[in-house]
């Protein structure tokens, strides 16, 4: 069964039927201690960083245990920028820290661009690794937020709208995508596909 954490940022239906549309068993944690039973977590999300404060300690020490243990866990939009270490969004709550850096406001660089960043754009891979698994370069998805999380070598792609940012992570087990895989066709579904089958294998 594969957990989606709600923690009042985001409307949960649209995710939990792009799960059960690639064959996922969900069930919605009443407690921390309901990730115990879990082959993967989701931790989806859409709004402001300081959301993520309603994932307190309990919740925190669960999702690092599951990681921990080798389980996989994927963080969409708002839960991906959860995964790093902090928002400039919200500088007082902190992130679970998997992967590093801090996340920023999109910045346009004196363009047209505007912030947000909602619509449909392409990726562009950075390197292969399971999460992507039948993603091809400058396939379309689709986005919408304000900050980003940084490009380093835990980007397996990126994308740009004024500049350019991570738009998919994954170190081991633990992936994120900036996106809404649950909104974004064929290529969202292939996403949460590859996830479900690394969780269930």
């Amino acid at each position: 069964m594969i957990a989606l954490v709600d923690y009042g940022a985001g409307n949960l239906t649209s995710v939990r039927k792009a799960l059960a549309a690639v064959g996922a068993g969900v069930f919605i944690p009443a407690a921390a201690v309901d990730l115990e039973r879990a082959a993967g977590i989701v931790v989806p999300g859409v709004g402001h960083f300081g959301a993520t404060r309603a994932l307190g300690a309990a919740w925190i020490e669960r999702i690092r245990a599951h990681i921990a243990a080798g389980r996989p866990l994927i963080g969409i939009c708002l839960g991906m920028q959860w995964l790093f270490d902090a928002s400039d969004e919200a500088p007082d709550v902190g992130g679970v820290g998997v992967f590093s850096g801090c996340c920023t406001r999109l910045e346009t660089h004196g363009t047209d661009v505007k912030v947000p960043h909602v619509g449909w754009n392409n990726v562009n891979l950075c390197r292969r690794d399971w999460i992507a698994d039948g993603i091809t370069d400058g396939t379309q998805v689709y986005f919408t937020h304000s900050y980003a999380a940084p490009l380093t070598g835990d980007a397996v792609a990126s994308a740009e709208h004024g500049s350019r940012f991570a738009a998919i992570v994954q170190r081991g087990n633990v992936a994120g995508v900036q996106f809404h895989p649950e909104k974004s066709g064929d290529a969202g579904l292939r996403i949460l596909r590859n996830f479900v089958r690394r969780a269930l294998s």
